[in-house]
């Protein structure tokens, strides 16, 4: 039986991160287990998801972004409010951040510079040596001014 859709297609997050996500080499969207999921070979990030839990106590997180951060960063994520370890995905090194943490009612009111540095650290992770390789050669996906717009 497959999964219900979980998102909705039109929503202005998932629109915003499709512009930065899908701007990596080899880039495409998938949808598995009901979500988008972000994959060049493998999966580097997932739109949507939720911690793990009873139905009580299972927090679920509609606008957020999971990804594969650096080993270095995954301790200074995890002390931020907005991150959180997503259900399945936490033990294998994988963080969530909640796009809409705070109360945050519009994706403009996003750091989308830190979204796809998150993005391009689990890019980095996943994607091969001749993407990375193509992805430093092209100045990488879309700096800070193509996302404010």
């Amino acid at each position: 039986m497959p999964h219900p859709v979980m998102f909705e297609d039109d929503d202005p997050y998932l629109v915003r991160l499709r512009q930065v996500a899908l701007a990596f080499p080899d880039a495409e969207e998938q949808i598995a287990h009901g979500r988008p999921g972000f994959r060049a070979g493998k999966y580097f990030a997932w739109y949507g998801g939720s911690t793990k839990g009873s139905a009580d106590t299972r927090i679920q997180y509609d606008r957020a972004l999971i990804v594969l951060p650096d080993d270095a960063d995954r301790a200074g994520l995890a002390e931020d409010k907005r991150f959180f370890a997503p259900a399945y995905l936490a033990p294998s090194g994988w963080i969530g951040i909640d796009l809409a943490a705070g109360g945050t009612t519009a994706s403009e009111d996003v750091d989308w510079q830190e979204v796809a540095e998150l993005l391009d650290a689990s890019y980095r992770q996943v994607a091969g040596a001749r993407r990375v390789a193509r992805l430093d050669g092209e100045g990488g996906p879309a700096g800070p001014s193509e996302l404010s717009g």
